[in-house]
């Protein structure tokens, strides 16, 4: 720490303790910064959930539909059988699905609730980022710093609107890889080593497995974070003395790595984001970007950012909103006193301060009404309307202000292992109690009455979301047959189970000249096996479910036998559903009908998998380098001394 602060012209802490870093799980300052990020946990902790909130349902629906596929065996879903009042839609394979897998653990493993499984996912975010953000800070500003930056980083008002009134699982957890792939990123260019580039690798694929949304935003930062990095570190000792080829080796021992982190962290993700962006265009997402989700009336007034208004509801169109999308005046404060009080010698940190200060700005600046005609142009148009809102470039402005807000304590003296300086214990203070009104969640009873099927069958009904639908479907139904099953279970007091067969008609009608039959013998979520009898040719088996890439059927060689002939599966020509439709021939057999992966998955999963294998021999690989290094010097060193006393 004191070396690298000396070389960037930065004055050091005076302790002599930190002339060598002390290790993280000796260190009290950050064991501290978790406790008072439990200030933000809290909340979550209150009898009840906080069913009102913006996602709050959703995320507990997500994880219904997530064990209901773990029942069957499937730890990788990709296909929602519930959704879309029980037609299906492919949610998992195109929303990330890493927040959920961890609530699957803590439900499937540990016997959580749903609500309590989901609760515990959201404390776990909010104690993770102070965590990322300390780590990140450390590294190059020293303990108090870090803490300060943390501490800003929990509770900055777009942080805590995430929690409590957006509810959003998933970019309060992104909350924690982003500041771990700017720290992993960094040390990996100053210090290079094996162990951070499977860091990065580790952090930045989590990032794109758990919001493929803030990945996009965040990405930019994190490339011109890393291109400013490889500069400052990457100049040659000699500096302008130095060559054009001493230049571009320089810079490419520092540069390449970093690249080689990112390109792993995209290895390891690819088992998501391959075949998403593949299959993305087999969906309609127009209800998901029309209407109240037109971004044109989310842009974020100048007085917004500094409005004490706070509440619970959802974005409106216009200002008037009934929640905040503050900035954070304590953030704020310490960001700018911050860049002013170290710029003069900050020395080659100036570089790292400027491009959070620029990504701070310019994230800022593009949720605001002023960057409006920006969203409207082709190119650039299309990148920043990835948002969805523009209110979401929030969240990188709170990674860049959080990380400034610590610069006010730079290099300050933390007086050894567990000490604290009063100045760091009264700037703490104050970002606290500048948060402490925010610090509440809206507990209510479920409208829709217990988790169930039933319950997700309401949901949907009264509300736009999960409504979705694939390419083939003409019209995004309101209601299904199958939700009336589930609603008169469930008033009859009846427990309420899936419906036993996907297919929309089955009939027994052995009439030897006109007769049909289709009988239902095995069904989970994503597969049936029907039996059927049809003197005549044309006929098909419908079956209620959207089409979608990855359903085939099969014409088995007896009951529960092996496929024989693949079968068309076709939209269904009438109606306005796209349902799946299979042609059968004449004459009687089995027919499966199964969820598989589709060329995309498989490429996916097979380099998610070979990333994963090189990154592991590459670790032993690298043990083994360091250990026989170990050992060449030892004996030298042996030899030194036979020499001496010779």
């Amino acid at each position: 720490m004191v070396t690298d602060l000396a070389r960037r012209g930065v004055a050091a802490p005076q302790s002599t303790a930190q002339s060598v870093p002390i290790p993280v799980w000796r260190d009290g300052l950050f064991w501290l910064t978790l406790v008072l990020s439990w200030f933000a946990v809290a909340p979550f902790t209150l009898p009840g959930y906080f069913w009102g909130a913006n996602d709050a349902r959703h995320h507990v629906y997500f994880l219904f539909e997530y064990n209901r596929l773990v029942a069957d065996g499937i730890w990788w879903p990709r296909w929602s059988p519930d959704f879309a009042f029980g037609y299906g839609y492919p949610f998992f394979n195109i929303y990330a699905p890493l927040s959920h897998f961890l609530a699957e653990l803590l439900l499937h493993f540990l016997g959580f609730s749903y609500t309590g499984a989901i609760e515990t996912v959201f404390g776990l975010s909010v104690v993770g980022s102070a965590a990322a953000m300390y780590l990140f800070v450390r590294a190059w500003g020293g303990r108090p710093a870090a803490m300060l930056a943390a501490t800003v980083y929990v509770f900055i008002p777009y942080h805590l609107l995430n929690l409590y009134v957006r509810a959003n699982l998933a970019e309060s957890m992104a909350f924690v890889w982003m500041p771990l792939c700017l720290w992993t990123m960094r040390q990996l260019i100053v210090r290079p080593r094996y162990g951070w580039l499977v860091g990065l690798a580790s952090s930045y694929g989590a990032l794109m497995l758990t919001s493929n949304l803030i990945v996009v935003l965040f990405s930019p930062f994190l490339g011109v974070y890393a291109l400013a990095l490889t500069f400052v570190y990457g100049a040659p000792v000699n500096g302008r003395l130095a060559g054009m080829g001493q230049w571009t080796r320089s810079l490419l021992r520092r540069g390449v790595p970093g690249v080689l982190g990112l390109i792993a962290g995209l290895g390891l993700s690819a088992i998501f984001w391959i075949p998403m962006v593949l299959e993305y265009k087999w969906v309609r997402v127009d209800q998901w970007f029309d209407g109240r989700y037109d971004f044109g009336g989310h842009f974020v007034e100048w007085y917004q950012l500094f409005s004490p208004k706070w509440g619970f509801g959802v974005s409106t169109i216009g200002p008037d909103d009934p929640v905040g999308f503050q900035i954070g005046l304590a953030a704020l404060l310490l960001a700018v006193a911050g860049v002013f009080w170290v710029w003069r010698t900050a020395g080659l940190l100036r570089w790292e301060i400027g491009v959070w200060v620029a990504a701070a700005l310019a994230s800022l600046f593009v949720a605001l009404t002023w960057a409006a005609p920006l969203w409207g142009m082709p190119l650039i148009g299309s990148y920043l309307g990835y948002a969805q809102f523009p209110w979401r470039w929030l969240s990188v402005t709170a990674v860049a202000l959080s990380a400034l807000a610590g610069l006010p304590l730079l290099g300050a003296p933390d007086n050894g292992r567990h000490g604290l300086s009063l100045g760091l214990v009264g700037l703490v203070a104050v970002v606290l109690l500048s948060s402490y009104p925010l610090l509440q969640v809206e507990i209510r009873e479920p409208a829709e009455g217990p988790v169930s099927l039933a319950a997700l069958m309401r949901f949907q009904q009264s509300s736009d979301e999960m409504t979705g639908s694939t390419f083939w479907t003409k019209e995004i139904p309101t209601w299904s047959g199958m939700a009336d099953i589930y609603i008169t279970q469930d008033r009859n007091g009846e427990p309420v189970t899936p419906v036993e067969t996907l297919v929309a008609d089955e009939v027994i009608d052995y009439n030897k000249e006109t007769g049909f039959v289709v009988h239902s013998e095995a069904h989970n979520s994503v597969m049936e096996e029907v039996f059927y009898w049809s003197p005549l040719p044309g006929r098909s088996i419908v079956y209620n479910h959207f089409y979608y890439p990855g359903w085939r059927a099969y014409l088995l060689d007896g009951r529960g036998g092996q496929p024989v002939q693949e079968l068309e599966i076709v939209p269904e020509a009438e109606g306005t559903l796209g349902r799946m439709t299979v042609p059968v021939p004449v004459g009687e057999g089995y027919v499966l009908l199964r969820f598989e992966d589709t060329p995309p998955r498989i490429v996916g999963r097979v380099i998610s998998q070979l990333t994963l294998a090189v990154l592991a021999v590459g670790g032993l690989v690298a043990v083994w380098w360091k250990r026989r290094q170990t050992k060449l010097s030892r004996e030298q060193d042996a030899r030194a001394d036979n020499g001496l006393h010779g």
